[in-house]
């Protein structure tokens, strides 16, 4: 989740499924409660949304690549998609202004440090007084986590390490950290 923090929140309006893409503060304390926050813009469809209702589902999307079929021991069937994410389940609570500036200033931290020119501290206090007015900080309680992790658990032995030893030949990094985690779970795994 801290890796792949550009999360989707998803949640109902009276009619329709509303999502956004946001990029999360992932926390958890001495207790292993995790809180996400963040911050969206005011008045769109998905933040009235989730002032009606609260329960949202945000989804970590990890690495991902294709799977040929031609990789299998017996490459007649489908070629397929491995992938890792977490569904995290909770409850999601708006600040206030100061809440709001607290989400701004974290995850401008966070992506530009407090040297960089682009740094929280170089902001103007009217462009942030603005920014503020604009937006809305919110926090989410988790209350239940779910890993969706394919892959490749349900082909053989020989075609699992087939496809461990393709990806690693790719050059990009989803690929590559897709074997990584295959060949990590290559001893719990079974034909």
């Amino acid at each position: 989740m801290k890796a792949h923090s550009f999360a989707i929140l998803t949640g109902f309006d009276e009619t329709y499924p509303v999502a956004t893409h946001i990029p999360l503060e992932v926390e958890q304390d001495e207790n292993g409660k995790i809180t996400l926050s963040g911050h969206m813009m005011r008045k769109t469809d998905h933040q009235l949304a989730f002032e009606k209702n609260n329960k949202i589902l945000v989804i970590f999307n990890g690495p991902h690549c294709y799977v040929s079929a031609s990789w299998y021991q017996d490459p007649k069937g489908g070629s397929t998609w491995n992938y890792m994410t977490v569904h995290a389940k909770g409850t999601l609570h708006f600040t206030d202004e100061q809440g709001t500036y607290e989400a701004v200033k974290a995850i401008t931290h966070k992506y530009e440090g407090t040297q960089s020119a682009a740094a929280f501290s170089q902001l103007s206090e009217e462009y942030i007084s603005s920014m503020v007015k604009a937006i809305v900080g919110f926090k989410i309680e988790v209350e239940s986590l779910e890993h969706v992790f394919k892959l490749s658990q349900n082909r053989d032995a020989v075609s699992y390490k087939n496809i461990i030893e393709q990806l690693k030949q790719r050059t990009d990094d989803d690929s590559r950290e897709i074997a990584r985690e295959m060949e990590l779970r290559t001893s719990d795994y079974t034909d």
